[in-house]
């Protein structure tokens, strides 16, 4: 396959409607949110949704949730150790790491494992990945509500009825979140990330949130606006990721103090000379 040639920057547009997009652990799972009250989602997180689109696409995933399992490994260690074998280095180890997982070529990956049939070998490779992830923020501060849910039937086998158990499940009203992303060529020619697998990632960046609903994000309450794919003419970038990132300019209406829609934003791209976005509707 052929191996990119030209930087890519990218940035996601995604609307949040009565969803919690991403919830904190830490925060009794509420929406996670930065000190000035703007909403995030991880990168952890993206990726992840990346991963399950690529894999729904056929790409080979080393990094599968369980239960979107497709082998019969329990573990990485396992799945490591049962398709990489008869090699001679670290360097053959990542390359066929590389060839044989369309995640690990692009994202990169950290082989520390025991290996071997007594599991006495020690494995430890570091792949780095050509794609780079930020967190999404929104646009604009959140407005995150909470519901009290019960649950009134027992869990377990019993003549006595259950007590009421309580529970609160939070969600953003409104939001629409910004991700900002990249493809380092030069970390791509190590990896073999080709052409086609940057097609694949744009493909599933469109598609981000198909087989994504859950009870904390019901099906359609999340969406890929828009795909802004910069394709540079070099290996390099005519312009920083800086650059390009800070070109899409997104700012509510006039008059518009507390965003509903997407369209109470104003969305525009600031021309930089000989460097010209695809915009792609998402779904």
């Amino acid at each position: 396959m052929e191996v990119l040639q030209n930087k890519i920057d990218f940035t996601v547009l995604i609307r949040v409607e009565n969803a919690n997009p991403n919830g904190d652990p830490l925060n009794g799972n509420r929406p996670r949110t930065t000190y000035t009250g703007q909403g995030e989602i991880s990168d952890v997180c993206i990726k992840r949704k990346i991963r399950n689109r690529l894999q729904d696409m056929g790409e080979s995933i080393f990094v599968q949730s369980s239960d979107r399992k497709t082998d019969e490994y329990s573990s990485l260690s396992e799945r490591a150790s049962g398709n990489i074998k008869d090699y001679k280095n670290s360097e053959e180890y990542a390359k066929k790491a590389c060839e044989q997982w369309m995640d690990v070529r692009a994202f990169g990956q950290v082989f520390a494992f025991k290996a071997g049939k007594d599991k006495k070998e020690g494995v430890s490779v570091g792949v780095r990945g050509p794609v780079s992830i930020h967190q999404a923020v929104s646009c604009s501060p959140v407005d995150i509500n909470s519901m009290q849910i019960t649950k009134s039937v027992n869990s377990e086998t019993s003549d006595k009825k259950g007590s009421d158990t309580m529970g609160t499940k939070h969600f953003v009203e409104f939001g629409l979140y910004r991700v900002k992303g990249s493809i380092n060529v030069q970390l791509a020619e190590k990896t073999g990330f080709s052409e086609n697998d940057a097609r694949q990632l744009q493909e599933a960046l469109r598609t981000l949130f198909i087989n994504d609903a859950s009870s904390a994000r019901p099906d359609g309450s999340m969406e890929v606006v828009s795909v802004y794919w910069w394709r540079h003419d070099n290996k390099i970038g005519q312009y920083s990721a800086a650059k390009v990132h800070d070109s899409l300019k997104i700012c509510l209406k006039e008059g518009v103090s507390i965003p509903a829609s997407v369209d109470d934003y104003e969305i525009k791209l600031e021309p930089l000379p000989g460097l010209e976005p695809v915009i792609i509707n998402g779904i």
